[in-house]
């Protein structure tokens, strides 16, 4: 890739802001992500501008120009200013320093020199100068353009000194290796495994963006490969971490091994995101077989089990999102995927019942689509028989599901007959009971008992009512005194 001087840049924006730049008397340069793209082939949205001068004042302005809002990172001294569709983000030229064991680094003026010499990696180590008189300039001091032609990532100063200010460029390099399919300079690589511990010093909630943005890229697997042999995964994943590693066992002549889970794990995230760009699907296939470890047992005769992993993987989950800052509203969704991830395989072999149909239906809800994407995801057979066997099964799954929840009207299922009507046919006050009754009317239709409407879930109320009271007051657990009768 040959070195320009001047790089054309027809955004109409970047030449206004070098334009109010000028009017002030600033030197201004766009750099980052938004000048490696380029290079790419790519024209994004988030433009990093560093200014020579107070960029937050210089924000302010452009804020005001495009009538929007600035919001200031005093911590970095940086502003980010979005206008339509543009996030623009500004900061001076600094220094940055992180102390040995602070969580705040220490900044301070500089050059763009210094500024680009701070970056995390030469490819985003570009600038290019917006000032009218130097409009187009180009600036690769650490040879970016040749790192990008060579697919290489490489720190712009020696790497231990890069990371060591600010460790969680350690993280980002198993993101750009995936994002950008690169691989990591030796040096690199060595003071991710020697600074590895250092980690611990990054907010929880930055490196969980972090690992985040690396399940977001083409090809997380090579991200998560980095992660795991530079030791940060142990740190920052450790349950992926253990999912590592092939147990053998013989018995007389026979020898019995399982999957290696890490790597079968990274194969089913590859092949999902090559599906889909769902990132907490994505999260999903990458903690699907999560508690295989803890349930991995050996059965003579059989040979290696890992029963009920796929309802302890789901259980684990609330307090792995609370550890990792996962935001919550996204859990319900991670544990019905990872609970029920086996599911349609055992319709196939166990036989497609009506009754199953409903069951998975129902309890799928709105998953039901990812669900079956994430079943297809898990084929890692390499037999392309057997491969292509397993897909069409689940196809034929896929829509005896979709014909039977369309004609039994299972979306957003629940018993035809409400809580307050059951009370009052019941004659009882609010209780468990109430839940016992209308889960019992719901286990009737999902077992075609009854068909799912009204009048037949009221009859079979009437009809079943009671019975269902008495077995309900000789439950502890669901026992209710009843109201005494009018």
């Amino acid at each position: 890739m040959p070195l320009p001087e001047i790089i054309e840049i027809n955004d109409p924006i970047i030449k206004e802001i070098g334009e109010t730049a000028d009017s002030l008397n600033l030197k201004i340069y766009v750099v980052g992500g938004y000048v490696r793209d380029y290079f790419l082939g790519k024209y994004g949205s988030d433009i990093d501008f560093t200014v020579i001068g107070d960029a937050i004042e210089f924000a302010k302005l452009i804020a005001q120009k495009y009538h929007t809002k600035e919001v200031i990172y005093e911590r970095f001294r940086t502003a980010l200013v979005p206008s339509g569709r543009y996030k623009l983000e500004f900061v001076g030229t600094r220094k940055e320093e992180y102390n040995k064991n602070s969580r705040k680094p220490t900044v301070s003026e500089g050059t763009l020199d210094d500024d680009l010499r701070r970056r995390d990696f030469t490819v985003n180590a570009m600038a290019i100068s917006i000032n009218s008189d130097t409009f187009g300039q180009f600036h690769d001091r650490f040879n970016g353009v040749k790192d990008l032609s060579s697919g290489i990532l490489r720190t712009p100063l020696e790497a231990a000194i890069t990371f060591s200010d600010d460790p969680l460029r350690m993280m980002r390099a198993a993101r750009f290796a995936a994002k950008l399919n690169f691989t990591l300079e030796d040096s690199l690589a060595e003071a991710m495994k020697s600074m590895s511990e250092r980690i611990s010093i990054i907010s929880q909630e930055r490196i969980s963006d972090e690992f985040l943005k690396t399940l977001a890229a083409p090809k997380p697997s090579a991200g998560l490969k980095i992660l795991r042999e530079s030791g940060l995964l142990s740190i920052v994943f450790p349950e992926i971490d253990r999912l590592s590693g092939v147990e053998l066992r013989q018995i007389g002549r026979q020898e019995y091994s399982h999957k290696d889970v890490f790597m079968h794990t990274l194969q089913v995230l590859d092949n999902l995101a090559a599906a889909s760009d769902n990132l907490w699907l994505r999260y999903a296939a990458l903690t699907h077989d999560i508690a295989k470890p803890k349930t991995k047992r050996f059965v003579e005769g059989t040979g290696w089990t890992f029963y009920g992993h796929e309802e302890l993987g789901a259980r684990w989950q609330r307090e792995i999102f609370r550890r990792m800052r996962f935001p919550l509203e996204h859990l319900p969704y991670v544990e019905t995927l990872i609970r029920m991830h086996q599911r349609p395989m055992k319709l196939v072999e166990d036989g497609i019942t009506d009754s199953a149909v409903r069951r998975l239906a129902v309890q799928a809800g709105d998953s039901l689509e990812d669900l079956f994407a994430l079943c297809r995801a898990d084929i890692t057979t390499k037999n392309p028989d057997r491969a292509r066997k397993y897909l069409r099964n689940y196809d034929v799954v896929f829509q005896k599901v979709l014909d039977v929840r369309e004609r039994d009207n299972l979306r957003e299922f629940q018993s035809p007959v409400r809580g307050e009507e059951i009370m009052a046919l019941c004659n009882i006050p609010a209780s468990r009971t109430v839940g016992f009754i209308k889960t019992a009317i719901e286990e009737a239709i999902l077992d075609g008992i009854i068909p799912n409407d009204y009048a037949a879930a009221k009859q079979f109320l009437l009809d079943s009512m009671n019975l269902w009271l008495t077995e309900a007051e000789s439950n502890p657990a669901i026992r209710t005194n009843r109201r005494a009768p009018k």
